[in-house]
């Protein structure tokens, strides 16, 4: 019978082994790094390593992406704790609520321009004086650039 050797947890991981099971290509590592999002040390051969606590930091950036939050709120959220901590629940509840409010926002902003797009039939705009997204003689020009429209209350 072979035994299992116990993982270490405390070994430090190369780019390629955070790339491998965080399953993100290198670049998406070097990247977040550059950004600020994960930390690196080096060894004495000036390669990088990684603790094993920056999976979970991948984990939460990519949870965090693919809901659309953007890379500054995120390195915003995970900056309010100390590098390469993990985060207790108390700590993952925090930081969920304050991107529940900006997710449901986001929610609210998705489903009223779905459902003003429902009677949309192609811009260019063939129904100018039905369109509830049109901005007519550009009068919302005086409230500043953007989709105006759409960032309404």
């Amino acid at each position: 019978m072979n035994a299992k050797k116990p993982i270490d947890f405390s070994r430090l991981l190369t780019v390629g082994e955070v790339a491998h099971r965080a399953g993100v290509p290198v670049s998406t590592i070097h990247f977040y790094e550059s950004k600020g999002l994960i930390a690196s040390t080096r060894n004495a051969g000036n390669q990088r390593r990684f603790a094993s606590v920056v999976l979970r930091s991948i984990a939460i950036i990519k949870v965090a992406q693919r809901t659309g939050i953007p890379l500054e709120e995120i390195k915003e959220a995970l900056g309010r704790y100390p590098p390469g901590s993990k985060l207790s629940a108390v700590q993952w509840r925090e930081l969920s609520s304050r991107w529940r409010e900006s997710l449901d926002e986001r929610i609210r902003k998705l489903t009223r321009l779905r459902d003003e797009l429902d009677s949309c039939i192609g811009c260019g705009c063939l129904s100018l004086e039905e369109c509830p997204l049109r901005n007519p003689l550009d009068v919302l020009g005086e409230e500043g650039p953007g989709p105006r429209i759409l960032e309404r209350p």
